[in-house]
């Protein structure tokens, strides 16, 4: 590709983020500086537009799907990169945070209704699920009415989940943890530890 084909595209994809982050804007969602979208977000707002908040040079790299329902939050930090096809949806009352320098890669999907926290400088592989819910399932509840069970999922700055990866509410992914692929997280992990399987289960520290 030359140097003149790269150049167009980059203006392209100047220009295309600016249009979307006034639309997000007029919306009446927060967008900080050098805010870079190849695709404008499927939106799905029951609550209030401002309380998703974009921060500075954000990078949202794909089509990706932000939902929140009542005074829930979505608050994205500083220099953080999401991927395509990630979907995060919270709940009333409760936010998901994703903080500064972390990457989302593609195909997860975050689901709230508690409170989810990912911290600063992490890796969050390719199609990870993390539930802050869990459905009622013993008790006699039609499953159509999709009764949840709510809980917190808090990942500590400097970790790294692996791809198809999912975490359950309840569950703090301590400083410095790397979770294998294809881990299910249902408990606590220690800080700087290695963890793989199902349930996932610690396997040494790190060096």
């Amino acid at each position: 590709m030359s140097l003149l084909k790269i150049i167009q595209m980059l203006e392209f994809l100047k220009i295309k983020s600016f249009v979307i982050k006034k639309i997000l804007q007029l919306k009446g969602i927060k967008v900080g500086k050098n805010f870079v979208c190849k695709e404008f977000p499927n939106l799905r707002v029951e609550g209030e537009n401002s309380n998703i908040v974009i921060s500075d040079n954000v990078k949202i790299l794909g089509k990706i799907d932000l939902r929140n329902r009542g005074q829930g939050k979505i608050i994205i930090s500083n220099n953080v990169k999401i991927e395509e096809w990630v979907r995060i949806v919270t709940g009333s009352d409760n936010s998901i945070t994703i903080d500064e320098n972390t990457i989302v890669t593609r195909g997860n999907i975050i689901n709230g209704g508690g409170t989810v926290y990912i911290g600063k400088n992490c890796i969050i592989g390719p199609y990870n699920i993390i539930n802050a819910n869990d459905h009622r399932i013993f008790i006699k509840d039609k499953i159509i009415d999709r009764k949840f069970i709510y809980g917190d999922v808090i990942i500590e700055d400097n970790c790294w989940t692996g791809a198809f990866t999912s975490i359950a509410k309840n569950v703090i992914i301590k400083e410095g943890s790397v979770i294998g692929a294809h881990s299910f997280v249902n408990k606590n992990t220690e800080k700087l530890s290695v963890n793989f399987g199902v349930p996932s289960k610690m396997f040494k520290y790190r060096d």
